[in-house]
C-alpha cells in the first residue's frame, strides 16, 4: 500500500506525551519529519530521542501554544529545519471537568482551558496558515472531543472549548478548500493519557455517562483492582469497555496517510462497549 506520510513535515504540539508522543512516533516511523512541540521542552526532547534512536527525523521545540509569538517561531524552526510545513496537528489541550459549583476552585483551570484548547488551536492554525496557502497543500489535524457534541453537566467550559475547536475548523475548511485539508478528530475517553490529571471534581465525569455512570464506575474500579473480565479489556471483544491510547493514534495517523486530494474530514473512534452518551 502507498505511504502517504514518508517525507512529510509534520508538527505536533503536545508532542511530550499522551497522543501527542505516540502520534509522533508512529508518524516518525513512517518516514515523516517530525517537529515535536511541548510546554516542557524536556518531553519533547524525550520524544524526539525515541524517533532519532529508530532511525527517524525530529527536532523539539519548547513551546506554549497559548502565545502567539511561540507558535510562529515553531513554525519558523519547522521551516527552517525541513523547509516547508505538510501537517500541523493541534494536539496540546487540558480537560478541567468541574460543576458551575466548583467555580472558585475551578476558576484558574478554566481560564488555562480556554487559553490552551480555543487560543493554542486558533494560535497553531494562524502560525502555519500562509505557509501552507503559499505552498498551494496543507492539513491541519484539530484535537476536539465528545464533549463539543453536545452541552453536559461537569463540562461547560471544557465542552465549550471542544465546540470552539469544531467552529475553527469548520470555518478554515471552507475558507481554505482546495489549498488546507482539515481534519476534526473527537476522542472519547480514554483513560490512560493523562488528561484525566487535570479534573477538578471527579463527580463531574457524569455529565458523558449519564444512566450509565453507576455501571462504568464499577467497571473502572474492577479495571484499577486487576479483576475485570477479559471481555472488557480484549479490543477484540464487543465489550470493550475503555480505548488505550493506540487506537486513537491510529486513527490520527490513518487521517494523515491519505493522498492530497482526500481530505478525513471528523473522526470520532470509540470503544463498543463503553458507557458514554455523547
Amino acid at each position: 500500500m502507498a505511504n502517504y506520510i514518508a517525507g512529510k513535515v509534520i508538527v505536533v504540539t503536545g508532542g511530550g506525551g499522551g497522543f501527542g508522543r505516540l502520534v509522533s512516533q508512529k508518524v516518525g516511523a513512517r518516514g515523516a519529519r517530525v517537529v515535536c512541540a511541548d510546554i516542557d521542552g524536556g518531553a519533547a526532547a524525550a520524544t524526539v530521542e525515541t524517533i532519532v534512536g529508530a532511525g527517524g527525523e525530529a527536532i523539539a521545540v519548547p513551546t506554549d501554544v497559548r502565545i502567539a509569538a511561540q507558535m510562529h517561531e515553531l513554525a519558523a524552526r519547522a521551516r527552517g529545519q525541513f523547509g516547508r510545513i505538510d501537517v500541523m496537528i493541534n494536539n496540546a489541550g487540558i480537560m478541567p471537568l468541574a460543576f458551575y459549583a466548583d467555580h472558585a476552585q475551578a476558576a484558574a483551570a478554566w481560564e488555562r482551558c480556554i487559553d490552551i484548547n480555543i487560543k493554542g488551536v486558533l494560535n497553531g492554525i494562524v502560525a502555519v496558515y500562509d505557509t501552507m496557502i503559499a505552498q498551494g497543500r496543507g492539513h491541519i489535524v484539530n484535537l476536539s472531543s465528545i464533549y463539543s457534541n453536545f452541552p453536559v453537566v461537569g463540562a461547560g467550559v471544557y465542552g465549550a472549548t471542544k465546540a470552539a475547536v469544531n467552529f475553527l475548523s469548520e470555518s478554515l475548511r471552507v475558507e481554505s478548500q482546495g489549498k488546507i485539508k482539515v481534519t476534526i478528530v473527537r476522542p472519547t475517553g480514554v483513560p490512560t493519557t493523562g488528561l484525566s490529571a487535570g479534573i477538578v471534581n471527579r463527580e463531574a465525569i457524569v455529565g458523558i455517562l449519564g444512566q450509565n455512570a453507576a455501571r462504568y464506575g464499577q467497571l473502572m474500579a474492577a479495571h484499577v483492582a486487576g479483576e475485570l473480565p477479559a471481555e472488557h479489556t480484549s479490543a477484540d471483544h464487543i465489550e470493550y469497555y475503555a480505548l488505550e491510547p493506540e487506537h486513537l493514534a491510529n486513527q490520527i495517523v490513518y487521517a494523515i496517510d491519505q493522498p492530497w486530494g482526500v481530505s478525513i474530514g471528523d473522526i470520532t473512534v470509540r470503544a463498543s462497549g463503553d458507557g458514554y452518551i455523547l
